[in-house]
């Protein structure tokens, strides 16, 4: 938004022509900018991206590529007077061939929600030397009351199959934050979003 851009036309132009790029770190030796792109115009296309929203809303979208998976969220906000209300979650993924799709869901859907309880609620404080949470009173997960509903959609591929453990989490944190700025015009930068 600084630069005045959308932010998924901004996003698109970064990842640029389709190409796959040599990469020695985590989750190489390959990565694909058009399965990166895929992911992300597939989550902003399942949550209607760019459609007109009223004021007090807004959507943000986030990627990313790991484990040699790609995925990608789209996290549409509402402003209240208390805060925000996360109104919808899309988590698209690209872990190559699928053998168990189920098992793919279950842990977009796990990884999503682990995202979003660590984001929103969770912090570990220390004093006087010491870690102040014990347990999980102190350390509050996302309930199921608090918890969206998380659609998922996993892209068709041939090519080998590739990690989706921890596929979910990585990109739901920043999809939040930039719906939660959408919607209220405030970005924020420091976790837990709750107490920002």
């Amino acid at each position: 938004m600084a630069l005045g851009r959308d932010p998924l036309e901004l996003r698109l132009e970064m990842l640029g022509t389709p190409r796959d790029l040599e990469y020695r770190e985590h989750g190489g030796p390959i990565f694909s900018t058009g399965r990166l792109a895929a992911v992300l115009r597939e989550a902003a296309r399942r949550i209607d991206y760019g459609r007109k929203l009223p004021k007090g809303r807004g959507i943000g979208l986030a990627c990313h590529f790991t484990f040699g998976g790609y995925a990608a969220h789209a996290i549409e906000v509402q402003a209240r007077d208390s805060g925000w209300h996360i109104e919808r979650c899309v988590c698209v993924a690209d872990v190559g061939q699928v053998v168990n799709p189920a098992g793919v869901e279950a842990q977009l859907m796990g990884g999503t929600i682990d995202g979003l309880s660590t984001a929103i609620g969770l912090e570990i404080t220390v004093a006087n030397g010491r870690i102040e949470q014990s347990n999980f009173d102190g350390y509050p997960l996302m309930r199921m009351p608090d918890a969206p509903n998380v659609e998922t959609h996993i892209l068709s591929s041939a090519l080998p199959p590739s990690g989706a453990g921890e596929m979910g989490i990585p990109s739901a944190a920043p999809a939040l934050a930039n719906a939660i700025f959408a919607a209220t015009g405030k970005r924020l930068r420091n976790l837990p979003l709750r107490n920002s």
